[in-house]
């Protein structure tokens, strides 16, 4: 069918080649495909319901708010689009959407004409901060966006427009996340965007992260540049090319300021810089130093463990077995105790360890090291505020020593500033949490409160009402009008970023999901997502678990026993019922390196005994008793440790074929599919025609035939967007891509519909993708924003298809209708698609006299709603008839039908003429309305078109 076909010439078709960064041109071009193939796609008609939550959000990165009226205002979301409000966020309204990308790092807004600049790509450096387009530009508030300007910017920082001159525009562009750039700068137009002049570049791997300009002179400006490494397995977020540069013209020329006479930090551990400018003269940097804490004896570890008789995991570091067996026992147990190791591992025992030499005292510091341990255990100095009084000729820091617990090791998180415009000594810095100073930086007060989130990324200071706060965070948007002593939470919008959703089989059934930075909730499917909650006191979603929430696993059995947990494999068994949560997460013998486990770690219950659990590391862990006890089942499955501070030589994913218990594939992130068919006894490493070293983002054994087996493979973290999908009918023998067809943009999960395995659906960091007949990829879900689609379950009792968001939270679509777009077997010879009209089964409604009735102070009236679905195979007028018993045309209506999935709501009325088909005593009355609607009875409803005609029956009680 031309569907196909149309999607054959599209979408570029992109093999399997050596492993390089997505070129601009060709990343946009395959997204401006995708949203023509919007248009012609068979299911455009599908509807998508967003089935929330709402209330733990997604993170914000910059807010822009109506200087002459602050209850207007734009809020940007990181992955969630644009959102605006006109009452004080009480209520926002989506205006990005019908954007090529809805992943943003900064906007600025003309208010006297209404035109909005998009920096499009997220300005943090997170684990899911995705790449944008450039710069977009409307002038309709929203409506239509330009072509994308600065096309391969992929983040953006900061976009200035001049008050005076709103055609001249400022941006300062970060670049992409993880490979070398040289379209990193500062940009200018004179134009309005029509031409751009670079006119500042530090080097291919220092972007430019922050721009500000003196509020009452625009030539004055102060850009920061950022130098950094990202690698999947190792962030270094500092460097030589980390400074300050000053403009006098507006950011034609530019001079570097932070010299080494001038005060500022220089040199390698330069981190990221955040600027805030009060006057030409007087400037804030912000910095998160990476240079090393100088360590003096009084206030080493040591030290302060020995004074206390506590040790920390340092005081091994070093030690030696003397001084080891000469601690006290309980000094000792309470380390052990403390930090969780294994009940066999007591004092007692581990000197008996050591004194046979099967262990050292290091290894009690080596039992302890993890992905967290590198994040939050490295001594940096972190946060350090500058000020400047002469234009950035000389700096000095506000405070003394350090400003502590705000930022943690390798910032790629924070290091923004803001000054009240009205008081040069009032200051705020977000972080972990956001604190403000009223003494120019020199002492410092939290003002986060129990109702805002932890970490902070934007802030809007009201100019002409000091106190009046509008901040920014990963839980959304907080309003304050008293400096931060209280907060209001402002969180109506749609756009949580989950990880991973799953289901269970109640009824009605509810719906899990772990979130980035927001725990993991549950809420029935069919929760109400309104304000009612805040009257009734309690909301639909329930939080069981908080940090950044991950997978999740539900007994089948019973719905209340519930495996989940919180990044980097810190994982717990759940009973609902009673509120017990036992820790779960394997453990690694004293002396051993310790297991590695990724930020995402996977888990998997056996769809053969629910007792039986898997939860992968680097090596892949089997228990027989939910959790309780684990055993390693295998060796190492990855290639091995690297040497970064990002956990990495892990497993990411991990499937057992229901066709046979012990036969699971597994896949990591350093590239490697793993099989083996006998538990773990022996295992096969799987070779691919895939380029080595990329993410496995699912391996996934089929529902429907022993042997097949799908894997996908996700470059984003190379800046590589190409979709690599591939299938194999013989256990990982051979494998042959079924990507063809599919425009760039990384793959981060597919699966099978649970009856039909014809039918494989795939999400990726824009869309959701059906393929039908084994690969021929239509898009299905158009009328979605372009949003990254983390993950995808089918709850097989309602054929409901469940798509977790990284942006969007969770929508829901109904799929019984597209069994009416595939061909039935007298068909099966011209192809897939089906030539004929094919019409749903129809649900039918209750009689009810109320229908039509004027309602009090209402213009509405109640009427009952019928939906029609059916497939046209071609477009055009589809007469639709309403039959009674006698297969007499009681009412008849006309339907513009698309070719493809259609549907239409019938009222359940009946016309004029229909009316006299009844017997005068069974006839329907004339509502208040003037419509007549079916009385109780048995009715059919016709369709008849291009494609034929269809019938079904359905019943009036």
């Amino acid at each position: 069918m031309k569907h196909t076909l149309l999607l054959a010439t599209l979408f570029v078709s992109i093999g399997v080649m050596a492993q390089q960064p997505t070129s601009a041109e060709t990343y946009i071009n395959d997204l401006k495909m995708q949203q023509e193939s919007a248009s012609t796609s068979l299911y455009k008609n599908l509807k998508f319901e967003n089935v929330g939550p709402t209330i733990m959000s997604g993170r914000v990165v910059d807010v822009d708010v109506n200087p002459t009226d602050p209850t207007e205002m734009l809020v940007a979301y990181a992955s969630g689009g644009l959102w605006h409000t006109t009452n004080n966020g009480t209520s926002f309204t989506p205006i990005m959407d019908n954007a090529m990308t809805i992943n943003l790092g900064d906007i600025a807004v003309d208010w006297n004409s209404r035109t909005i600049w998009a920096g499009t790509g997220e300005n943090n450096s997170s684990r899911s901060s995705y790449a944008g387009i450039g710069l977009l530009k409307s002038t309709d508030w929203g409506k239509t966006w330009s072509e994308p300007m600065l096309p391969a910017s992929h983040h953006i920082g900061r976009i200035l427009i001049d008050p005076a001159d709103t055609n001249h525009v400022v941006v300062a562009v970060t670049g992409p996340l993880y490979s070398l750039s040289d379209d990193r700068g500062i940009y200018t137009t004179m134009d309005g965007g029509d031409s751009w002049k670079k006119t500042l570049f530090a080097t291919n791997m220092a972007g430019f992260i922050d721009l500000a300009a003196a509020p009452e002179n625009f030539n004055v400006m102060y850009a920061a540049s950022w130098e950094k490494d990202r690698k999947a397995w190792n962030f270094d977020g500092d460097g030589e090319a980390s400074a300050i540069y000053k403009s006098t013209d507006a950011g034609q020329t530019w001079n570097k300021i932070s010299t080494a006479a001038s005060g500022f930090p220089t040199g390698s551990g330069v981190g990221r810089i955040g600027l805030a400018v009060y006057d030409e003269n007087t400037v804030y940097a912000i910095h998160d130093s990476q240079f090393r804490r100088e360590k003096s004896d009084d206030d080493s570890a040591s030290a302060k463990a020995n004074s206390k008789d506590i040790l920390t995991k340092d005081d091994f570091q070093g030690m030696t077995m003397d001084a080891f067996l000469q601690l006290e026992d309980k000094t000792l147990d309470k380390y052990l105790k403390e930090n969780g190791f294994q009940e066999k591992y007591r004092a007692q025992n581990v000197k008996n360890m050591v004194r046979s030499g099967t262990a050292k005292p290091a290894d009690l510091a080596l039992y302890l090291e993890d992905a967290n341990t590198q994040l939050f255990d490295t001594p940096v100095k972190g946060a350090e505020l500058y000020r400047s009084n002469d234009g950035g000729a000389t700096w000095s820091k506000t405070h003394e020593g350090q400003i502590d617990d705000v930022f943690y090791s390798y910032g790629y998180y924070f290091a923004q500033v803001r000054v009240d415009p009205k008081d040069v000594n009032k200051v705020y810095v977000m972080g972990v949490p956001i604190i403000k100073s009223a003494d120019g930086g020199k002492t410092w007060i939290n003002i986060s409160r129990e109702n805002v989130h932890a970490d902070h990324h934007a802030l809007w200071v009201d100019p002409n009402d000091s106190g009046h706060l509008v901040n920014g965070n990963d839980g959304g948007l907080n309003i304050s009008y008293d400096d931060g002593e209280t907060w209001i939470k402002n969180n109506s919008p749609s756009v949580g970023q989950f990880y991973a959703i799953n289901y269970d089989l109640e009824e009605p059934y509810n719906v899990y999901g772990g979130l980035q930075d927001n725990g993991v909730w549950v809420g029935a499917h069919n929760a109400r997502e309104n304000r009612a909650w805040q009257q009734q006191g309690q909301y639909p979603w329930e939080s069981i678990m908080g940090g950044d929430g991950m997978q999740i696993q539900i007994d089948s059995r019973n719905s209340d026993i519930v495996y989940t947990g919180y990044q980097f494999g810190n994982y717990y068994r759940i009973n609902r019922e009673t509120g017990d949560r036992t820790y779960i997460q394997p453990k690694h013998e004293l002396g051993e390196s310790p297991y590695r486990f990724n930020w995402q770690t996977p888990i998997l219950l056996s769809p053969h005994n629910q007792d039986i659990l898997y939860l992968g590391g680097n090596k892949l862990h089997r228990s027989f008793n939910q959790g309780t006890d684990f055993t390693a089942i295998s060796p190492d499955l990855t290639q091995g440790i690297k040497e970064g501070n990002v956990a990495y030589g892990t497993l990411t994913t991990i499937s057992e074929s229901p066709f046979q218990f012990g036969m699971i594939y597994t896949g990591s992130d350093d590239g490697l599919v793993q099989l083996t068919k006998d538990g773990g006894v022996e295992w096969e490493n799987l070779k691919g025609p895939w380029p080595a070293n990329l993410w496995v983002s699912r391996v996934v054994a089929s529902q429907h035939k022993k042997d097949r087996v799908y894997v996908t493979l996700n470059g984003y973290r190379n800046d590589d967007f190409t979709p690599y999908v591939f299938m194999s009918d013989d256990a990982g023998a051979t494998w042959r891509s079924i990507a063809v067809q599919l425009p760039a943009s990384p793959v981060n999960v597919i699966i099978e519909h649970p009856k039909d395995e014809n039918m494989v659906f795939l999400g990726t960091d824009n869309a959701v993708w059906i393929a039908e007949n084994g690969g021929a990829w239509s898009l299905l879900n158009p009328d979605m924003p372009p949003v990254a689609v983390h993950d995808l379950k089918i709850q097989p009792k309602a054929n409901d298809l469940l798509v977790g968001t990284h942006g969007r939270s969770i929508y829901k679509v109904n799929l019984d209708a597209l069994t009416l777009v595939k061909a039935g077997p007298a068909e099966n010879a011209m192809g897939y698609y089906s030539k004929k009209i094919r019409l749903a089964p129809i649900d039918g409604f209750r009689a009810s006299n109320r229908y039509g009735a004027v309602r009090f102070l209402s213009d509405e009236s109640p009427e009952p709603s019928v939906e029609i679905a059916f497939y046209s195979p071609e477009a055009g007028k589809v007469k639709m008839e309403v039959l009674n018993a006698d297969g007499k045309t009681i009412q008849e209506k006309t339907i513009d039908a698309i070719d493809g999935l259609n549907f239409y709501e019938y009222n359940g009325s009946v016309s004029e003429a229909g009316v006299k088909r009844f017997d005068k005593k069974d006839a329907p009355k004339k509502a208040d309305n003037g419509n007549y609607y079916l009385p109780a009875g048995t009715y059919s409803i016709k369709l008849s078109g291009k494609g034929g005609s269809a019938s079904e029956k359905f019943e009036v009680k």
